[in-house]
């Protein structure tokens, strides 16, 4: 990151916050902070939780399909942080004000039961599931502070959380989630519209850079490369096993994990 001080990452962390609370965007960030690597965006991104006063409670993974990474323009997959204030539970009701993206993606969500700390070798698979404490179902409701989001870049929509905004945490799965080949676990998404339509959509595990367990594993050798730790508590969303569901406001969203039960949310209609 030569000639990306700690200063420049903060500075990009402050607008991009300050976008973020404000649902405005920008172009593109300033020549003196923007970031034009992928570790200079992580620096960047970094800074967010100390920037908006917020508490780190797991981590996200977009662009984990190959459509989502060519429309997006990435060359794999980017992890953001979730923080305090933007994760609420089954059955929230959510706003769309300021929210450009407007769409829901259900998800599989990982909870950690003991850390996994930097290493100099690759994280294996089977140490990586061995160390997850609870498979929990989830819908993503992302959002990027970048007018035109798909042409920001992979620097940029890394400092920008990696197209973070709201989350619903929903059930803990059941324990049969562990016996299961969740590449082939089949997902229905299911919405109604305010006006009273439904429709549905469907979606396979394997979509998730071929398994969530993968991307799972993906992510904790991404952080241990950036020295950091998947911590015990921590949940991890792996991105969506579906194309993006398009919502509005009043909308209600379900998604169908079959055996492993649902999770649902609302938007307001306000909105």
């Amino acid at each position: 990151m030569t000639g990306y001080s700690s200063d420049k990452a903060n500075a990009a962390a402050r607008l991009i916050w300050s976008l973020w609370r404000a649902g405005e965007t920008c172009d593109a960030l300033p020549d003196a902070c923007r970031p034009h690597t992928a570790a200079e965006g992580y620096a960047a991104q970094a800074q967010l939780p100390g920037v908006a006063g917020r508490e780190l409670l797991g981590w996200k993974i977009a662009a984990t399909s190959l459509a989502g990474q060519a429309h997006i323009q990435v060359s794999g997959p980017l992890a953001g942080r979730l923080l305090s204030g933007q994760v609420t539970g089954d059955g929230a009701t959510l706003s769309l004000a300021g929210n450009r993206m407007r769409v829901a993606e259900p998800e599989f969500c990982f909870r950690m039961a003991r850390d996994m700390p930097p290493r100099a070798t690759p994280y294996a698979q089977d140490e990586v599931m061995a160390a997850v404490g609870a498979l929990h179902l989830a819908l993503e409701v992302p959002d990027s502070r970048f007018e035109v989001f798909e042409k920001a870049g992979e620097a940029q929509l890394i400092a920008d959380n990696a197209c973070t905004a709201q989350f619903v945490l929903g059930p803990e799965a059941p324990a049969l989630w562990r016996d299961l080949d969740l590449s082939r676990h089949a997902v229905t998404g299911n919405v109604t519209t305010a006006q009273g339509e439904c429709w549905t959509r469907d979606g396979v595990g394997e979509n998730v850079l071929g398994d969530p367990r993968m991307a799972l594993t993906w992510l904790a050798n991404c952080l241990s490369g950036l020295g950091e730790t998947l911590a015990a508590g921590q949940i991890i969303t792996t991105g969506a096993c579906m194309k993006p569901l398009e919502i509005g406001p009043g909308d209600a969203v379900c998604a169908d994990y079959g055996t492993l039960g649902r999770v649902t949310l609302r938007f307001d209609p306000q909105a």
